[in-house]
Parts: C-alpha cells; sequence; structure tokens
C-alpha cells in the first residue's frame, strides 16, 4: 500500500481536463465513489491506471508509485492553459476486506472481491496480512509493472470487466483505437488465468508446440496471471519446468 501516490488535482478546469483524456466518464464521480479509468498514449496503448475520487473541488488520483511521474508528467504537457494543478499528497492508502466498510472508505469498483479504499494522513499498520496478489489472480486483476506496461492495450487487460472504461462518453486520447479494438475486432490476444504444475517465475515464456503462446505474469500458489495469444492455447503449454493449463 505504500507503493501509491495520491496525486491532487486542483482548478476550475479540472473536470473537464480530465474528461477529455481519461478512458472513464468523470461524471460517474458525481455519484460517490472511486471511478477506476486509464491515460492512454494517441496510439491507444498504457500509460498508467488509477482510481479517481472527488474530494470537494479537487478531484484526487490514486496511481502506482512507478507510474506516478509519467502520469503528472503527461497531464502538465496536456493542460497547456488550463486552470489545472497536478500536486502530490501527503495521504496514504488504506485498504480492507469484509462487509462493512469505515466511513471514509470506498468500494474497489473492480471487483467486490478485492474490498474498500481509503485515504488517510496516517500510515496504514504493517500488521496487514492480506495476500492482495493471490486476489489480484483470483479475480484477474493486472497490474502496473506486472502485467500492464507501455505496450499494453487495456481491452486486451480486461477494462471493460473491470469497469475501467466507457463507450459512451466521448472522445478521450486513445479512444479511436480502443473503440476499433471493441467493435470492429475479435481479441487474439488478452490476459487469461491459468494452472500451473511445476515452478516457473514471473516473466517465464509460455510455450507449446514449438511456439510461444505468451508470458507468464504474477503468480499465486499453483495459479497466475498470463497474457497469451488464444489461438495458441490448448493441451501441452509449459513455461519452463511448469506445465500451463488455461483456466476456463
Amino acid at each position: 500500500m505504500s507503493e501509491r501516490h495520491i496525486l491532487r488535482c486542483s482548478g476550475k478546469d479540472t473536470n473537464d481536463f480530465l474528461q477529455g483524456l481519461v478512458t472513464n466518464d468523470l461524471r460517474k464521480l458525481d455519484q460517490g465513489g472511486l471511478v477506476y479509468a486509464a491515460l492512454l498514449t494517441p496510439q491507444g496503448k498504457y500509460i498508467a491506471d488509477f482510481f479517481m475520487l472527488r474530494d470537494g473541488d479537487d478531484i484526487l488520483l490514486d496511481v502506482a508509485q512507478s507510474q506516478s511521474a509519467a502520469l503528472a508528467q503527461r497531464l502538465a504537457m496536456y493542460k497547456l492553459r488550463a486552470d489545472v494543478a497536478i500536486t502530490q499528497t501527503a495521504l496514504y492508502l488504506h485498504r480492507g476486506l469484509g462487509p462493512q466498510i469505515p466511513a471514509d472508505g470506498h468500494s474497489d469498483p473492480r471487483h467486490a472481491g478485492l474490498g474498500w479504499r481509503a485515504y488517510r494522513s496516517t500510515q496504514p499498520a504493517t500488521d496487514d496480512t492480506t495476500d492482495w496478489t493471490a486476489l489480484r489472480v483470483t479475480h484477474a486483476i493486472p497490474a502496473a509493472d506486472h502485467e500492464l506496461g507501455p505496450d499494453s492495450f487495456i481491452l486486451e487487460h480486461g477494462f471493460e470487466r473491470l469497469n475501467g472504461v466507457d463507450f459512451r462518453k466521448g472522445c478521450y486520447v486513445g479512444q479511436e483505437v480502443t473503440a476499433r479494438m471493441k467493435h470492429k475486432t475479435d481479441l487474439r490476444k488478452g490476459l487469461a488465468r491459468v494452472h500451473l504444475s511445476g515452478s516457473a517465475p514471473e516473466g517465464t515464456e509460455i510455450v507449446r508446440n514449438g511456439k510461444s503462446v505468451g508470458i507468464l505474469h504474477s503468480r499465486a500458489g499453483d495459479q497466475a496471471l498470463a497474457y497469451v495469444r488464444f489461438d495458441r492455447c490448448g493441451d501441452g503449454m509449459t513455461a519452463q519446468d511448469a506445465r500451463v493449463t488455461l483456466i476456463e
């Protein structure tokens, strides 16, 4: 949880500014709670994913620490003369599970099984034993620096299923490519859950019949996430010493 930065977007043009850039519809913020979204290149490729939360007239952005600088830099590049300021806050992310959500908590919009998130001025406790990676793998949730990188297309990584993209909001950066992938093509590649029998670290190539099927990513026990070519999946997949089976 310490590997997150909480940015603040403030200024009278903030709403219109972000609405024209990110993959989700900022009007959903008026319902309260978190909105999950991404910022893309004009070619539709991933730059960063984040949660947005309205805080008075401002909007908080909860982003991976490794993506924070790139996100702030790209937003600053786009703002030109808009009345928008992007600053880093001193807030910390707190997370939890269970049916009881604290008064300052908000359900994770990607999947109910991921619990709640809250933003506080105090550091979170260090005794959290929750295996958040296992939860991500169970629910096929991609993460920055693992499944998501600069060559990623968000639809291949389940952003529609994760409530991270809105196809009715209008234009945003990368919208044309994303919409074309949605309406005009069948996805040949994408994120999948796999079962592993044997040892294979993250980053291992998955092979079948001498051909590359994909790459192994986050692992939890005998299950993992993998980015694969669906037309090459089938019996006989291996990753180093591990046998790999697609989980339907």
